[in-house]
């Protein structure tokens, strides 16, 4: 049953957001943007299609450690709420909704994109009728204290999407995730392992090109948004295995030299010929650097899983007595 729905953003608060993280990101040096930005209906869609190319392992990876874990993470948290972190389609939620059947009361959905989060909320709702659907459109970066309490909440940040942060926000972010847990509150972490770096990069760099559209996606959402006049085309998809920070950074290379006009923030920007504008990093873990982050934010790892041949990871973490 669909019966709640808790709005802390509204699309105001996200244009905001979007106009303040242009203009930041364009004054730096190197320019930057942030990867949350590739997300609007058009970059969702490409994003999906990039989960199932063949270099693309994570998200398959993922569900195995999902399908193998499920009964084993409910038996474990013995949930009753599932508060799930930057939700989408809720795809690979349903084998732990399935799994927790036993003592699951409610679920919390929370994304940015209020539309899409509330159309896969109702579906989960009609697929699972004796659960209290909450669906919450938030920021969950910003907005952590107001996300909902509850007895014995299971947390899951699922996809990778921690390694999309640097590390001193990962441990802020996580230390705000640990202020806001009770007893009996557990985290699920999805987390991308170090591997060999020619994996790595054919994962963000696929031979059909749909990662290099959805990178170049973000000066389309620009373009739309904040009537800016990026000519698309004039930008190379690059992406590279920085091996002292163990991060995939992804990144778009001006071919020309050329000055760009954002309208909407009455700004205009140079981009030299062969200029390097960072647009995502994704971080790959090891166990140790896990268990040493959960750490510093309060957490203690309590398991951790990997799939067969060790591409990908899921933490379990609970507050740190």
């Amino acid at each position: 049953m669909e019966d709640h729905v808790d709005r802390f953003l509204t699309a105001d608060d996200l244009a905001k957001t979007l106009r303040q993280d242009v203009r930041e990101g364009l004054a730096g040096t190197p320019k930057t943007l942030p990867p949350k930005w590739f997300y609007d209906e058009r970059g969702s869609a490409l994003f999906e299609e990039i989960t199932r190319l063949d270099e693309y392992y994570p998200t398959r990876r993922e569900r195995e450690i999902l399908t193998a874990r499920a009964s084993e993470i409910a038996a474990l948290t013995g949930a009753r709420t599932l508060l799930e972190l930057g939700a989408g389609s809720g795809e690979k939620t349903r084998l732990l909704l399935g799994a927790l059947k036993g003592t699951l009361r409610s679920y919390v959905p929370v994304d940015v994109s209020g539309d899409f989060l509330e159309e896969a909320a109702a579906a989960i709702a009609a697929d699972f009728p004796d659960l209290a659907v909450r669906t919450v459109v938030a920021d969950y970066e910003q907005h952590l204290h107001l996300l909902p309490g509850g007895e014995r909440r299971l947390i899951a940040f699922l996809g990778g999407t921690i390694g999309n942060m640097p590390p001193a926000a990962r441990v802020g972010f996580l230390g705000g995730l640990r202020a806001t847990m009770g007893e009996g509150d557990f985290l699920l972490l999805g987390a991308d392992l170090v591997k060999d770096p020619g994996r790595l990069v054919r994962a963000y760099d696929d031979a059909a090109g749909v990662t290099a559209e959805f990178n170049r996606n973000v000066l389309h959402v620009i373009n739309r948004e904040l009537d800016a006049d990026f000519d698309v085309t004039a930008f190379e998809h690059v992406a590279v295995w920085d091996e002292a920070e163990e991060w995939i950074e992804m990144r778009l290379r001006s071919t020309r030299a050329q000055d760009v006009r954002v309208g909407g923030l009455d700004l205009e920007v140079s981009f030299a010929e062969g200029e390097e504008m960072r647009t995502e990093i994704s971080a790959k873990f090891r166990r140790e650097r896990m268990e040493a982050e959960l750490g510093a934010s309060g957490l203690e790892l309590a398991e951790f899983w990997t799939d067969a041949v060790g591409d990908f990871s899921l933490t379990l973490a609970r507050p740190r007595t």
